[in-house]
């Protein structure tokens, strides 16, 4: 077990019963000690669709309640709705999710009262998980009240103060419901502004969606929706609901980072965090400043919080999986938008959508009017953690190692190490190689000048992977 660019990550194996006892055990003992809740206070617990979230919610909500704290269950909804009703309750909360990766793993996301745990939070609650490693765990389940009607109507309320009354009306969506706890939430937001829905793909078995490296098979599905139903766009999200998938009239998916630009723009931000990893083009895509961070929710926070403290005002992030987070309020359609630093995938869905009608244009041509640099993003599954690990190993030993491994695709013209291996080739082209903070995945992004050679160098970038794992074996 370990904690990665979001949250706990583990196979459901290792996270099932005791393991996720005491890191539930460690969570509220450091909430304790921090003084960030005091005994008996509540504390909010949800989780998503997978077959072991149910389990693994109640062995939490049962060590939490052991540890001093009151655990309410708000059963299967979006980690952004499960974060805004605690902290609006002034609570710390936790959410038992895998997030995008398959069903076979699973995780805990953790949140204070303020929001997301950093990674100075991480390292106590590991810290205190190995006090207790000797410990016994009761692992008999508790009964607790349950919120999740209450929790639901917060959000929605949220999402339905958005946009003007009737801000979609005219445009035929499809919503790929598949197994993501969102599923409901945004056929219902999307009804709510007049959009005529199409419901699709509703899956009882656990779909991994993942929304920065978009599947074959899930790209097939929403093209071959968008012919037959004559769709202006596709919207879904991850498996927790907090990482967006929107695609154009086709059906092929928009990126991440192009989506939280567009909410930068509807909500005038003047400072936009963002990791490594985001299109190069966004500093020259708007009339605000971009703080560069590395991968992962924690990382942008802190950017955010660190603009806050520097007197900003008007301060938002998003990370290249389309997830946004707002760390100021935001007036937006006569509504103040209250901070939520942790990723929402409604915010940019419906910003996009928003945008589509009031141009009246398809979102393909939206899109390619932002003239953005073209870019593509895969990842390597089931790559072994020590594999990635000795690669990067190997490049950063020299740059005649990191000169060498690129040379079949290119020369290396310079190089950042923020998060893994970002590298500029001498005739412009961008390729970064970054092991996954959560999952035994390597993952590959890149930039070009056109989408061919984007989709050429992302293939040769992965096939480089694979021949330099192969040649260790």
């Amino acid at each position: 077990m370990k904690f990665g660019t979001s949250g706990l990550r583990g196979l459901v194996t290792e996270l099932e019963g005791r393991a996720s006892a005491l890191y539930a055990t460690a969570f509220a003992h450091h909430l304790l000690q921090s003084g960030q809740a005091k005994a008996g206070d509540p504390v909010y617990v949800a989780g998503d669709f997978r077959p072991s979230s149910p389990g693994i919610a109640a062995t939490c909500i049962a060590a939490l309640s052991r540890a001093g704290l009151s655990p309410i269950n708000c059963g299967a909804i979006p980690t952004p709705a499960l974060a805004l009703y605690a902290m609006s309750k002034g609570c710390a909360s936790l959410m038992v999710t895998g997030s995008h990766i398959p069903a076979d793993r699973n995780g805990i996301k953790f949140y204070r009262p303020d929001g997301e745990i950093d990674k100075g939070d991480e390292l106590r609650i590991t810290a205190i998980a190995g006090d207790l490693e000797g410990q016994d765990f009761d692992l008999s389940t508790v009964d607790v009240p349950h919120e999740e009607k209450e929790a639901t109507a917060l959000f929605m309320a949220r999402n339905t103060a958005l946009l003007p009354e009737g801000a979609l009306s005219g445009l035929k969506i499809g919503v790929y419901q598949h197994s993501t706890v969102a599923r409901q939430g945004l056929v219902d937001t999307l009804s709510g502004y007049g959009a005529t829905v199409i419901a699709l793909g509703w899956s009882d078995d656990f779909i991994p969606v993942d929304t920065e490296a978009v599947s074959q098979e899930t790209i097939h599905l929403t093209q071959t929706w968008a012919t037959e139903y004559h769709l202006d766009a596709i919207v879904s999200a991850d498996g927790d609901g907090d990482r967006p998938l929107v695609t154009d009239e086709t059906g092929m998916p928009l990126r991440g980072d192009l989506l939280g630009l567009i909410v930068a723009r509807m909500l005038d931000a003047e400072v936009v965090v963002t990791p490594i990893t985001s299109n190069s083009g966004i500093e020259a895509a708007g009339d605000f400043r971009v703080l560069r961070t590395r991968v992962g929710s924690p990382f942008v926070i802190d950017g955010m919080n660190g603009a806050v403290e520097n007197g900003e005002t008007a301060v938002m992030g998003f990370e290249a999986n389309g997830g946004v987070l707002t760390a100021t309020g935001f007036d937006l359609s006569g509504t103040r938008l209250v901070p939520l630093p942790t990723r929402d995938s409604f915010l940019p869905v419906l910003a996009t959508l928003s945008l589509a009608r009031q141009e009246g244009k398809p979102l393909s041509v939206i899109a390619s009017a932002f003239a953005l640099p073209f870019a593509g993003a895969d990842r390597l599954e089931n790559f072994p953690v020590e594999t990635s690990a000795a690669l990067m190993a190997h490049l950063r030993a020299s740059e005649e190692n990191l000169a060498g491994f690129l040379a079949p695709i290119g020369s290396v013209a310079k190089f950042s190490d923020i998060d893994g291996l970002r590298v500029t080739l001498t005739d412009g082209r961008i390729i970064h190689l970054r092991p996954s903070g959560n999952a035994p995945e390597m993952r590959c992004y890149v930039e070009a000048a056109d989408e061919a050679a984007s989709h050429l160098l992302l293939a040769q970038g992965l096939d480089l992977i694979r021949q330099w794992a192969a040649d260790r074996t």
